[in-house]
């Protein structure tokens, strides 16, 4: 887009009048236009600003963070890649493999998180999602998860000690957020705000920290750094934390579902998504595709519960 310049110059405005009958010219007076001129220039700036980028209202974006059931572990199926256009996902790396790179927006196709995972639970929240919402209203998320990560890796005053200390196979995972994931979904948080709302955070994180009782605490601090960091207010976004593989289904970490449960008590505008009959995979740990989209539907359908709009079917 091409910018205007003013000249760095002095307008000099003559104002006259003319005294009739004697044919005469009188400069009343001469004034000295600097001020006019940095008037001049902040009000284009301004308007030059707004022609930037236009906030669109029907546009919602969802921050979507935590590890391994998260990012997705099942294999996506041929059902799963056909995805309405109205569902975007902003790329938080560079993946070269999917012509896809970082901070630039595409229809929601799966992997939604790194450039190798799988299915997971935010692909059939979003479907749900523009599924029952209005034909104008497009959804996009944004995420970032590291498996087998601790909660203790998105606090953005203490995670240098977490990362000193994680296992090798996790390294290279946490390079491709140049070591900080927490700075890097705010970095990406920032831009969807240019062009969308931010209307929720979904997280799915716990199995790493099974029996810490603490776990809603360290959860509160990471959601209010992320309001303060991006000027939102926690009453119009919620945050819906997913619980691990279920009892029903022999969880390994069910006994986390417990101090999930607690959560609202610490944050009030959090809600917690069910995961009773979700089916898992083989190692009781991770969720199967159909548990995925199951629990992804939950998590889709509770969100428009709190926008004002009925669950899809």
């Amino acid at each position: 887009m091409s910018v205007l310049t003013f000249q760095d110059r002095h307008f000099d405005v003559f104002l006259f009048t003319e005294i009739k009958g004697q044919g005469l010219l009188t400069t009343i007076k001469k004034m000295n236009m600097n001020f006019l001129r940095i008037t001049l220039l902040c009000s284009f700036a301004l308007f030059s600003s707004k022609l930037a980028f236009s906030q669109d209202p029907k546009f919602y974006i969802f921050l979507c963070l935590g590890q391994s059931n998260m990012e997705g572990s099942a294999k996506f199926e041929p059902q799963d890649t056909t995805v309405d256009d109205r569902f975007r996902v902003l790329e938080a790396v560079d993946c070269d493999n999917l012509g896809r790179k970082k901070g630039e927006w595409y229809t929601a196709v799966p992997p939604l998180v790194r450039c190798r995972t799988g299915l997971g639970p935010t692909d059939y929240f979003g479907r749900t999602m523009v599924e029952k919402l209005p034909a104008d209203v497009k959804i996009g998320v944004i995420n970032v998860a590291i498996g087998g990560c601790k909660i203790e890796l998105f606090d953005k005053n203490n995670y240098q000690s977490y990362v000193a200390t994680a296992p090798s196979w996790m390294l290279g995972m946490l390079k491709e957020y140049d070591g900080n994931p927490y700075a890097r979904l705010v970095e990406m948080a920032k831009i969807a705000q240019k062009t969308g709302v931010i209307k929720g955070i979904l997280l799915h994180q716990g199995e790493s920290n099974t029996n810490d009782t603490i776990w809603p605490q360290k959860v509160n601090g990471v959601y209010n750094n992320l309001l303060n960091d991006l000027n939102l207010k926690a009453a119009s976004v919620p945050l819906l934390a997913g619980e691990v593989v279920h009892a029903d289904q022999g969880g390994v970490c069910a006994s986390m579902n417990k101090i999930i449960a607690e959560l609202p008590k610490t944050i009030p505008t959090a809600h917690v998504i069910s995961s009773a009959g979700c089916a898992d995979g083989a190692d009781n740990l991770h969720f199967s595709a159909e548990g995925y989209r199951e629990l992804g539907r939950r998590y889709g359908n509770k969100m428009l519960s709190l926008l004002g709009y009925a669950a899809a079917e």
